[in-house]
């Protein structure tokens, strides 16, 4: 294998971790727009909804991205499991303010995994997903952001 298809090979992982990442982080958006409870029932309902169907619009550019680079994606609700570095959240009687705070977390640690993508697309020499990579990065730092802003 030479150089450049190590590269590819690094990437095309990387971009199934980052698609993992993203269900999971879909998966507990949604979570969490369906179980807040609280004054800021409503608005807090809302965002999470929104940002829900931002995230949740990432998986298939991802997973079409890893095919365009000749990879396999990802097949089942185990694979994400094993993939992802999101934390699972069970609890239904989280309080508002734990949810928000969560999911900024959870927002800031995927900037830094998009970050990691995105060197890994320049060392593969892959200008399309670079780019695709600094729209996605700006979008999960409007949502941390937004929730940043929340708790303080």
């Amino acid at each position: 294998m030479t150089s450049k298809d190590n590269s590819k090979a690094a990437l095309i992982d990387s971009l199934n971790g980052l698609l993992a990442d993203t269900l999971a982080l879909y998966v507990k958006t949604k979570n969490f727009h369906w179980h807040v409870r609280g004054p800021q029932f409503r608005s807090l309902h809302l965002l999470f909804d929104e940002q829900a169907a931002e995230i949740f619009a990432l998986t298939d550019m991802i997973a079409e991205r890893v095919r365009k680079l000749g990879g396999t994606t990802l097949t089942s609700i185990g694979s994400i499991a094993a993939k992802t570095t999101i934390k699972n959240q069970d609890d239904t009687g989280l309080d508002a303010m734990a949810m928000v705070k969560e999911l900024f977390e959870d927002n800031t640690a995927y900037v830094g995994t998009l970050k990691a993508a995105k060197e890994l697309a320049g060392e593969a020499g892959d200008n399309a997903t670079d780019g695709l990579l600094d729209d996605w990065t700006d979008q999960a730092e409007e949502r941390a952001w937004f929730l940043r802003e929340i708790l303080a």
